[in-house]
């Protein structure tokens, strides 16, 4: 085993020097693997500044008392606005101004530490971000693709909105050429989106290509739905990677995930949900190509049988998994559905160590965020400590003593025991 320096730090300076906050005596994940004995954490700023074996001073100190700690989590899909009651501009200000701080706050109260929304109204998410970005709203880093893009009466355009014209244009990108699959992309990335995301498996209008049923536990009325066109799948993901921008394909068939695989995609939504994986050469793809798969069982568990099977296959060749629930307003609750996401992938058969790795570092790669997700000397100091082993029990996620944000406390229970 190679030597491990007493302590890590971006100079590699050893010595006493006061850091802003220090934890002590933690076990920590890192999150990719288990460190040997207990380390002191210090951060500076916003930054994670050391990672010691020996002790650290800061000017304000934490003894974890051999409590866990490890990046904050990272929910790589949700949808935040609420679908429902979002129907025009009184209800839309209703919403943000009533129930979206403290929807932002229960991720912080989770440990979920940065969130990826896929699929809300352009304008708003990004004004949300903004406000969160500047600090006139407290909540987890915000990442946003702005709306999701679809075919004219494509999913979620034709399934989730069919009742609500006002939210189905802010919510979904509704194109009908190739042209205009270019034009909005180039619309999302100039007003900064941090990555596209495309819906293959939601066209009503493209004829010749395998159905399947859309359905969703939430909503009643099953909808069939047939492919993106190819043309207009290409040309999204070109056009997103010419602006330096991550495109990942909401997929549900094999056929759908190969198909944007081989168009370029950087990453699959969902991935395959509808039927067993059994093209073997769509894994090898996977792996060629080096995509991130992204399951979202939480939505997809109870109403697909073999999204489970999928999801031990795609890991046990060594895909890229990334953690990303689905949520949205509801079922369930904001930061929670995180959690069980996270004990749905060992429940499908991924150690538990592996969910860990999709929730934190894993979930980073995805988002193109190589500053998140790692606890290490000049990565974001977004941490969470819990009070017991999730290596063992990822169920002990839900013993959340702290959550720290950009190097500050933001959940303290710890002094509460």
């Amino acid at each position: 085993m190679a030597h491990e320096p007493e302590v890590i730090t971006r100079t590699g300076v050893h010595g006493p020097a006061a850091y802003d906050l220090v934890i002590h005596h933690a076990h920590v994940f890192d999150g990719h693997k288990v460190h040997t004995g207990l380390r002191d954490v210090a951060i500076n700023g916003g930054e994670i500044a050391a990672v010691s074996a020996e002790p650290l001073s800061g000017t304000k100190e934490v003894d974890a008392a051999e409590a866990w700690v490890l990046p904050g989590l990272i929910d790589t899909h949700l949808h935040f606005y609420d679908v429902r009651a979002v129907s025009d501009p009184e209800s839309m200000r209703a919403f943000e101004e009533n129930e979206l701080p403290g929807r932002l706050d229960l991720f912080l109260q989770h440990g979920v530490t940065t969130i990826k929304s896929v699929g809300d109204p352009t304008g708003g998410i990004l004004e949300t971000r903004a406000k969160i970005a500047a600090g006139t709203l407290r909540g987890p880093r915000l990442l946003a693709t702005g709306c999701g893009i679809t075919v004219r009466d494509g999913h979620p355009a034709s399934t989730i909105f069919s009742g609500n014209a006002w939210a189905r244009a802010r919510f979904t990108g509704e194109i009908g050429s190739v042209q205009q699959m270019r034009d909005l992309v180039h619309h999302l990335a100039d007003r900064k989106v941090d990555a596209i995301k495309l819906l293959s498996e939601g066209a009503c209008a493209s004829h010749g290509s395998p159905k399947y049923v859309w359905q969703n536990a939430a909503f009643p009325d099953p909808v069939e739905l047939v492919r993106l066109p190819l043309d207009f799948l290409r040309a999204g993901i070109e056009t997103g990677h010419e602006r330096g921008l991550r495109v990942t394909v909401h997929t549900a068939q094999q056929d759908a995930a190969r198909e944007a695989l081989e168009a370029g995609a950087d990453g699959l939504e969902h991935g395959v949900t509808v039927e067993p994986i059994t093209d073997h050469a769509l894994i090898d793809l996977m792996l060629e190509r080096d995509v991130s798969y992204t399951p979202t069982l939480w939505i997809h568990d109870a109403i697909h049988p073999d999204a489970r099977g999928n999801v031990k296959k795609v890991a046990d060749a060594g895909v890229s998994i990334a953690l990303g629930s689905d949520t949205f307003c509801g079922p369930g609750r904001f930061g929670a559905n995180t959690l069980e996401e996270a004990e749905l992938m060992v429940a499908a058969g991924m150690t538990p160590i592996q969910s860990l790795v999709a929730g934190t570092s894993g979930a980073a790669r995805q988002c193109v965020r190589p500053d998140l997700g790692t606890v290490a000397p000049g990565k974001r100091a977004d941490l969470i400590m819990l009070a017991a082993d999730p290596t063992q029990d990822i169920g002990n996620l839900r013993e959340l003593s702290m959550t720290i944000l950009n190097g500050e406390i933001v959940v303290d229970r710890h002094h509460k025991e």
